[in-house]
């Protein structure tokens, strides 16, 4: 997409950004939403005035990456700019951007006053990020972490439609990133685990390790 100056390319050509967003606004009859980033580099962030151009094209919601093109995935998020464009648009404005915790999605809204929040890589073996989420903000404490044998149910689920989706093949190879997202902490398992080709040999690997971690647990 970047390199056919499409996607955040884009951020480089506020007047090609317009065109567009009035052309497909007036081209459906849904509501469009766009997702931005907050510039292409810290020394052109724009997105301010991207963000007014996407309000007066009909854009109806906006959801707002907090680093720039430039930036990557590295680097702290800036929550400035996301603050910024909440405060001038009337739309709703969606914070994103390195929310990896329930006090981080509570820190974002409360500093952003955003309307809401798009989590990404956070969520990566870790789906219940999204209930604690909403339980921190609705009592304002941490939700307990759920245990391993939950989390092993919820991986075999995960699994199963990997393998029956991908096959047995491609599924196992597949796998390993989805793996590896649950396992972030166990270097060593996951290591051990990508050597894995056939999925029962992955599933019983699975099954001692969080059987024998929640019995050593209790």
């Amino acid at each position: 997409m970047l390199k056919k100056a499409a996607g955040s390319a884009l951020l480089r050509d506020p007047q090609l950004v317009k065109d567009i967003l009035t052309a497909v606004v007036a081209a459906v009859d849904v509501p469009v939403t766009l997702k931005i980033r907050t510039g292409w580099s810290p020394e052109q962030r724009n997105g301010l005035d991207i963000a007014n151009i996407a309000q007066d094209a009909g854009i109806k919601a906006l959801a707002v990456h907090g680093r720039t093109r430039a930036c990557g995935f590295k680097g702290a998020v800036e929550y400035d700019t996301i603050a910024a464009i909440k405060h001038t648009l009337d739309i709703p404005v969606i914070a994103n951007g390195d929310i990896n915790t329930a006090e981080d999605a509570t820190n974002i809204l409360a500093y952003t006053n955003a309307d809401g929040l798009m989590i990404g890589r956070g969520a990566q073996g870790n789906p219940w990020l999204f209930q604690q989420i909403h339980h921190h903000l609705e009592h304002g404490t941490p939700l307990k972490k759920p245990s391993n044998q939950i989390i092993w149910q919820v991986l075999q689920q995960h699994l199963y439609g990997l393998y029956d989706l991908y096959g047995e093949i491609m599924g196992p190879r597949i796998a390993r990133k989805h793996v590896g997202w649950y396992l972030k902490q166990e270097p060593a398992l996951r290591q051990q685990f990508n050597h894995l080709k056939d999925p029962l040999h992955q599933l019983d690997f699975l099954n001692h390790y969080f059987t024998s971690t929640e019995n050593q647990a209790a």
